[in-house]
């Protein structure tokens, strides 16, 4: 501890401390009551006994603040109250001596109230009156002069060095609440990128692709509304349709439910060949869906995200490959199930360009990544320029 520093100028309370402090404060009373008993018994009859016994009971009530639960005041109130106990203290011990191992209790307080620079200096002049009050009560006596200043520096020592440990522990303590504090910061933002992130890949999923679809389906009715009337209304019609599955979908979206081809107990072998109907019908592009192995329960985490897999790879084939067919493969193979997603549409010759980078495109694939990613699954692109592409989404399933 520097010799400028408070000993004790924490705001905090600390139960140790206050302890120490209460008990402190008993083996003062007892000192002091021993050390008054033993005067009255000797010199009962003196002309001092008097004071003796009033500077004994204005000793015990200068010193009753220091209790944790009566103490008040700022530092210099209580550098006051010091000064007046050590004041009362010193004529105790002059007019008599036993009252001189009071000082011990007193040390204590004098190093908690003041800086290490300024307490020092009190104990050993403390120190010193005790040496003289044995002097007068023993004479010459060896142990009368050494004990006092080894029970002093002894007391000294501990106390400060205590005082340093507890510093540490306060630094140390205020460290892990500053790091606990910037590690819940961090944790926040990172679940706010997370969900940002989720947002992200259901909205190109759902809301994206059905506003991409009423689009292209706008735009064709549009330009055959003069030539072909009947054909312009019936693209605003499956347009009207995508808008409403696409509310439905935002609903559930909202609501963090299952995509709603998943809805009332639907399969996702039943709702993959519905996908491939509604594909079939809304964009030209001829979508088949198949089916190997025996299925088996899959848990709705699975179903929903290979049914958004298959709703994006559908997508980029549709917007992207100018294939004229597709494939919905389905299969469980015990231990997991795969999904393949296969176009004969023109393919692409390194992995660069199966990710478009024009404006507001480019969530497909690290979208489907990410779903099973989260599952612990793998997801493989193959692809030849003019032979087409095969997506395969593959999640592992808990063994029964």
């Amino acid at each position: 501890m520097s010799g400028g520093a408070a000993v004790s100028g924490s705001s905090t309370r600390d139960p140790g401390t206050d302890r120490l402090t209460v008990v402190m404060y008993g083996a003062f009373l007892l000192l002091l009551g021993a050390s008054l008993l033993r005067y009255l018994l000797r010199h009962g009859d003196s002309d001092r006994a008097g004071w003796v016994i009033g500077l004994s009971l204005a000793l015990a009530l200068a010193q009753l603040p220091e209790l944790p639960w009566l103490r008040t005041g700022s530092r210099p109130v209580r550098v006051v109250r010091l000064a007046v106990v050590a004041w009362l203290w010193a004529v105790l011990v002059l007019l008599a001596p036993s009252f001189a191992w009071c000082a011990v209790p007193l040390i204590y307080t004098a190093l908690r109230t003041l800086p290490a620079r300024a307490a020092i200096p009190l104990v050993i002049a403390m120190t010193a009156l005790v040496v003289y009050s044995e002097e007068k009560l023993t004479g010459l006596d060896p142990v009368g002069l050494i004990a006092p200043p080894a029970v002093a520096g002894l007391a000294t020592v501990v106390f400060l060095q205590m005082e340093r440990q507890a510093e540490r522990q306060r630094a140390l303590i205020e460290d892990l609440v500053s790091t606990r504090t910037e590690l819940a910061a961090t944790e926040r933002r990172e679940g706010t990128l997370a969900e940002r992130q989720r947002l992200a890949i259901e909205i190109h999923d759902t809301l994206a692709q059905g506003l991409s679809s009423q689009q292209m389906l706008l735009q064709a009715a549009d330009r055959t509304w003069d030539s072909d009337p009947a054909t312009a209304r019936s693209h605003v019609h499956t347009a009207a349709s995508i808008a409403a599955r696409n509310l439905a979908e935002a609903r559930r979206f909202v609501r963090d439910l299952a995509p709603a081809d998943l809805a009332d107990g639907t399969g996702l072998d039943q709702a993959l060949r519905i996908l491939a109907e509604r594909e079939t019908a809304e964009s030209g592009l001829t979508v088949r869906c198949h089916l190997d192995g025996t299925p088996v329960p899959l848990p709705d985490a699975v179903q929903s995200a290979l049914l958004r897999i298959a709703q994006g790879a559908l997508a980029n084939v549709r917007e992207h490959a100018g294939a004229r067919t597709a494939a919905l493969t389905l299969s469980y193979l015990g231990d997991q199930v795969v999904l393949d997603i296969g176009d004969d549409g023109q393919g692409f010759g390194s992995p660069a360009e199966s990710e478009p980078e024009s404006e507001g495109r480019g969530h497909g694939l690290p979208a489907m990544r990410a779903r099973v990613r989260q599952l612990g699954g793998t997801l493989s692109v193959e692809s030849t320029p003019g032979e087409g592409t095969v997506v395969t989404a593959a999640i592992p399933l808990e063994a029964p």
